[in-house]
């Protein structure tokens, strides 16, 4: 069974930056497909960014192009977020998700494990 633990999270100013983590146990990352969403209270859980197995094929929300990077460390079976250029609206509980089906998807059917969330707050 694949656990996921978030970290990272916090409060900071607007054009700060953040970089979450996502400590991946029970299976070998190497083997996983990895996302982020975000959500907020009341509101549907958004997809973020995510990147495949092999590291080679990454997807990023529209809001979150060219401040947002997604990337792997499988000798560490961790997953990051690297959040630059951080706005009010990126203010959400971020949630790091799992699978291990051969395609990767962009919707949160498509992802079997999660993670408890990490708060991001940015002040304006």
């Amino acid at each position: 069974q694949v656990q996921l633990a978030e970290s990272g999270g916090g409060l900071v100013q607007a054009g700060a930056s953040l970089r979450l983590s996502c400590a991946v146990s029970g299976r070998t990352l190497s083997s996983l497909n990895m996302a982020w969403f975000r959500q907020a209270p009341g509101e549907e859980r958004d997809f973020v960014s995510a990147i495949d197995w092999s590291g080679g094929t990454i997807y990023y929300a529209d809001s979150v192009k060219g401040r947002f990077t997604i990337f792997r460390d499988n000798a560490k079976n961790t997953v990051y977020l690297q959040m630059n250029s951080l706005k009010p609206e990126d203010t959400d509980v971020y949630y790091c998700a799992a699978d291990r089906s051969i395609v990767i998807v962009t919707t949160t059917d498509g992802y079997t494990s999660w993670g408890q969330g990490t708060q991001v707050t940015v002040s304006s």
